[in-house]
């Protein structure tokens, strides 16, 4: 018996290795597909953009949350977060692990392909809070969309203690009320923009709704018609696929809309 149960062990234990490793070569593979996209031309490396000068950003610090779309998982990691940072002066703070949820709730296939699991409620609890922030800025995920999590019920409390982080909707509340307590700034959360996804488009509603509630601030890509029209060569150019923008994608599409809405969203708090 005892050798029968060794003998199960190391099979599993090769079934796990030979998974981990297929895992790590397909990752591998895509991250140069990704880097090869035609949006991903060196003209667009960080280095090459012209600075904006006199940005009313510069100098803040920013905490960016979220996962693979803050991180630049399709643009070799240059994400809008290192546009603020290099064009604005930004102070940024680059949370973003790829895989990872809204939701509390640990990805195991995130933590064995990128390294980190851990929801962005986990991750956020790990930032020191004694560091001076004057804005959070939250990815709403499309990973919650995917693996169709729970959207849940907007709270009728505002205390932190009773909001539901195993749902999309009190994982978003819960982000906002430790965010406004801890650092005592505004809160901004970011769409995508628009993809076919009835989940996604649940939650951007919501996420309008949690905007009356807690006075956050909404930097909508998803339904904004007038920036999502745009033909079907330059889209391709610019996204890799319908969630991750490439570096091209980052720069002259999404870039100008966040930068203008969050000026305008920090100028109206600061009044």
């Amino acid at each position: 018996m005892k050798k029968r149960i060794i003998r199960i062990f190391l099979i599993l234990l090769v079934v796990l290795l030979l998974f981990y490793a297929a895992l790590k070569i397909y990752v591998a593979i895509e991250a140069k597909k990704r880097a090869e996209a035609p949006g991903n031309q060196t003209e667009y490396d960080i280095g090459s953009l012209e600075k904006h000068v006199n940005s009313p950003l510069a100098g803040k610090t920013i905490l960016f949350l979220g996962s693979s779309v803050t991180e630049g998982a399709a643009a070799e990691r240059q994400s809008f977060v290192e546009l603020f940072q290099t064009l604005d002066g930004v102070m940024a703070i680059k949370e973003a692990k790829s895989g990872t949820t809204l939701v509390d709730k640990a990805s195991a296939l995130a933590a064995i392909a990128f390294g980190n699991g851990d929801s962005y409620v986990r991750r956020l609890r790990q930032i020191d809070t004694n560091t001076p922030i004057d804005c959070v800025v939250v990815q709403l995920s499309t990973n919650d969309a995917t693996m169709k999590l729970p959207i849940g019920e907007i709270s009728d409390s505002t205390d932190l203690a009773s909001l539901d982080t195993q749902t999309v909707t009190g994982a978003m509340e819960w982000i906002i009320r430790y965010s406004q307590d801890t650092w005592c700034c505004p809160v901004v959360f970011y769409t995508g923009s628009y993809y076919d996804s009835a989940e996604y488009d649940a939650m951007v509603e919501r996420l309008f709704e949690l905007r009356d509630k807690w006075g956050i601030g909404v930097i909508d890509l998803y339904t904004d018609e007038a920036f999502n029209a745009i033909d079907a060569e330059t889209y391709a150019f610019y996204m890799y696929d319908p969630i991750h923008p490439t570096k091209a994608g980052y720069y002259e599409w999404w870039f100008p809309k966040m930068e203008a809405d969050l000026i305008e969203i920090l100028s109206e708090k600061e009044a």
